[in-house]
């Protein structure tokens, strides 16, 4: 590279403000998520600015430390929860648990990073610019798809590196927004791609009609720009196209794509099957700093045993843990009252407790967090092990061992179930259960349902989220369960602990939900369905197939596309 290149290499940096505005951007994008209702028109609004604050980068560098800046913004703003379990409820001390939670979201920004890097390979100014261009980057079509695919290949490699954390995808905010009818057809990084694409066609469309408006003026006025302020070199008319109409279209796509979203929820993907079910849905509220002390081990099985024999119904869920013991160790009392009660009423019971397998030497092993099911007339214990453990909490992954040791958490290590486990029968209804942070996984409930004997026709998520106090964790998680719901077609039923305990029907809407911190009971009735989506029929392989095809077009042909348009 020329001296002169090179300086204006140099004169090309993004000043450091840059980045501060981008994380401040990813931080307000915290605030489409739940609670705020319909959040989803924020968030477009939102990653229309990111991206058109990333076509200001002026190489992959800038362009990765943009989406990285973003990212961290959204995540240190939107998982701060954690520090309420680690430190709170943990015994970590402040000034470590806060340096974990800053540490662990500069981790979960490197996936935007590496999107935005991608996207600068593909479509931005590492493929598309010289060293020295100084024209500012105009969005192109190959560009916006580029920028919807590699979001969507870092959303999924942070929802499934090192066991995965999708929370706080981008799909999960549009469950009340413009887009969620792409949820049944491509998931939750489908609908993340939609989003994506909608945002930097609406960035094209605009920077296509100040390009226009700039041209008719130099037009009008001669020679009256100075040569650093040209307007793009693809502005105006190109082979043929009024720039009118180059300004045009990625308008009209884009609003197909919000029409499509907005229309996508009449199609019926699935169908009523079978008898509805009456359900009990059970919140103790039991403190998490008394859940494991003795005292409050016993308090909390005579209050499960009370609310479970209070009632009947067809099916009757406790939160995770709610007997928080070994089965083998269940008092005697508990059972005998839960089995009497299955038995002379016809519900059906399902009740978390730990699990474990008893050596010949009499000694407990292979500990899992387990849910147990009890049916009328029937002397079989159904048993459903959780699979998809939760770092740190669950299993210590290998050299932590000592973080883990800085927290007061009873049993950090757990034995994992199988991926896909058979469905709890009540009635003649198939349901697919999972604990807590499994839902968090669409692709495992897709699955679970596709890969079953008897697919099951409605879904039950039994969790614990005390260890994060009154935060938007909470709401964030019930927003997740309704994007299950929405993927798959199936009623989600949710017993938590202190909350959100509700009943979500197939369409995701929710049909009644019990306040947080209270101690009460949710009677709903749902409606079991058959049938699979197509984002059950092949999971996250739709959008993971699209985007590789896209990128790899972008990386390949991309450039050439430009220079031709710059020579036109």
């Amino acid at each position: 590279m020329s001296a002169s290149a090179a300086q204006a290499v140099r004169g090309r940096a993004l000043p450091r403000w840059h980045y501060l505005v981008a994380a401040v951007a990813g931080a307000a994008n915290t605030l489409s998520f739940a609670p705020t209702p319909h959040g989803g028109w924020l968030e477009l609004a939102i990653f229309a600015f990111y991206f058109a604050w990333l076509t200001r980068s002026t190489g992959w560098k800038s362009a990765a430390l943009t989406g990285g800046a973003f990212g961290f913004g959204n995540f240190v703003s939107g998982v701060w929860w954690l520090y309420v379990s680690m430190h709170f409820y943990g015994g970590m001390s402040a000034p470590l648990a806060g340096a974990a939670v800053v540490l662990f979201s500069l981790y979960l920004a490197i996936y935007p990073a590496f999107a935005a890097a991608l996207w600068s390979f593909c479509a931005g100014h590492a493929r598309n610019g010289a060293a020295d261009d100084r024209t500012p980057f105009s969005p192109t079509w190959h560009g916006a798809l580029a920028f919807a695919s590699a979001w969507a290949i870092g959303e999924w490699l942070r929802g499934t590196v090192f066991t995965g954390f999708p929370w706080l995808a981008s799909g999960y905010a549009q469950v009340d927004g413009p887009f969620a009818g792409f949820a049944p057809v491509a998931g939750v990084y489908g609908v993340g791609w939609v989003l994506a694409l909608v945002a930097a066609l609406i960035v094209q469309a605009l920077m296509q009609l100040t390009a226009l408006r700039q041209a008719s003026g130099t037009a009008a006025g001669g020679n009256g720009v100075s040569g650093n302020s040209r307007a793009p070199a693809d502005s105006g008319q190109v082979k043929g196209k009024p720039g009118g109409v180059r300004a045009a279209l990625p308008s009209v796509f884009a609003l197909a794509l919000i029409a499509a979203g907005l229309l996508l929820p009449l199609a019926q993907w699935t169908v009523p099957a079978n008898a509805p079910l009456t359900v009990r849905l059970l919140q103790g509220n039991v403190k998490q700093e008394m859940k494991f002390e003795e005292s409050g081990m016993r308090a909390a099985i005579d209050m499960y045993q009370q609310m479970i024999t209070s009632k009947p119904a067809d099916l009757i869920v406790t939160p995770e843990t709610a007997i928080p013991v070994f089965i083998q160790q269940l008092p005697a009392p508990f059972a005998s009252a839960v089995r009497r009660f299955s038995d002379s009423t016809g519900s059906a019971i399902l009740f978390g407790a730990l699990g474990g397998t008893v050596t010949p030497e009499g000694q407990l092993i292979d500990y899992t967090n387990s849910l147990f099911g009890v049916t009328p007339g029937s002397r079989d214990v159904y048993r459903y092990d959780k699979h998809h453990l939760v770092p740190f909490g669950e299993f210590v992954p290998w050299g932590f061992r000592w973080f883990v040791n800085l927290m007061n958490i009873p049993l950090g290590d757990f034995f994992r179930g199988a991926p896909v486990q058979k469905p709890f029968m009540v009635h003649n209804q198939p349901v697919s259960v999972d604990i807590c942070y499994e839902d968090i996984f669409g692709e495992e409930i897709a699955r679970s349902i596709r890969e079953s004997d008897t697919p099951a026709g409605v879904l039950v998520n039994s969790t614990n989220l005390a260890w994060f106090g009154d935060t938007i964790a909470l709401d964030q998680h019930l927003q997740i369960a309704r994007m299950r719901s929405l993927e798959t077609g199936r009623p989600m039923l949710r017993a938590t602990n202190t909350g959100m305990t509700a009943a979500i029907d197939a369409n995701g809407k929710v049909l009644g939900r019990l306040k947080p911190f209270t101690i009460g009971s949710l009677d709903v009735t749902v409606q079991g369905t058959s049938g699979s989506t197509p984002y059950v029929t092949s999971g996250n392989n739709t959008v993971l197939a699209v985007s590789l095809l896209l990128l790899a077009f972008g990386f390949a042909f991309g450039p050439g596309i430009t220079r031709r348009r710059k020579t036109s």
